[in-house]
């Protein structure tokens, strides 16, 4: 049972159906060549990577172009910065890039930064919390505590400290609204 081997061992050969002719040219050029299969591989290999870095340097040098070519439209020339009408670097960017249907709509440098400026300023002014915490649901809280305490075999039975709790949060939400839509 164990005695042969699970592999066989050798090289096959196979017998064709009809005879199997190569001209004397291939065969001498077969055996005498000295690339093998991984030679040939590596061959092939190179050559895809080679074809794949032409691609790559054609793509670089056309956006390159269309780089040189948008700087060379928005950058001045020295009549234009005598101009009164001069436009900001921002605006010609906006031009250049922005389809003719939003173009009327494009801010000036001036009011984006003013906008900026006061976004940060009312970002500051409710980063500024109270310390003070309010009296009322705290002492809610208080109460709320106490009674669970109390009756930690009932909860259920604090149902009145809950509501009063929740009243509370609930006007310090509301409060919290009002003060951030102002």
């Amino acid at each position: 049972m164990g005695a042969g081997n699970s592999k066989p061992e050798g090289q096959y050969v196979f017998a064709a159906d009809s005879p199997v002719s190569f001209s004397s040219q291939v065969v001498e050029s077969l055996q005498t060549s000295p690339e093998t299969d991984s030679v040939r591989a590596r061959n092939l290999e190179l050559q895809v990577q080679a074809r794949v870095a032409e691609e790559l340097q054609k793509i670089r040098d056309t956006e390159a172009a269309r780089l040189t070519s948008y700087t060379e439209s928005l950058t001045p020339t020295s009549a234009d910065e005598d101009s009164s009408e001069q436009q900001s670097l921002g605006s010609r960017i906006a031009d250049a890039v922005t389809p003719s249907a939003f173009k009327d709509s494009t801010a000036s440098h001036g009011s984006v930064n003013k906008e900026v400026a006061d976004l940060r300023a009312k970002l500051e002014r409710r980063r500024q919390r109270d310390d003070a915490t309010d009296k009322g649901v705290e002492g809610a809280k208080d109460e709320l505590v106490k009674c669970l305490r109390l009756k930690d075999r009932r909860p259920l039975d604090c149902w009145e400290e809950v509501e009063k709790f929740k009243g509370e949060v609930a006007r310090l939400e509301q409060k919290f609204v009002d003060k951030a839509l102002r």
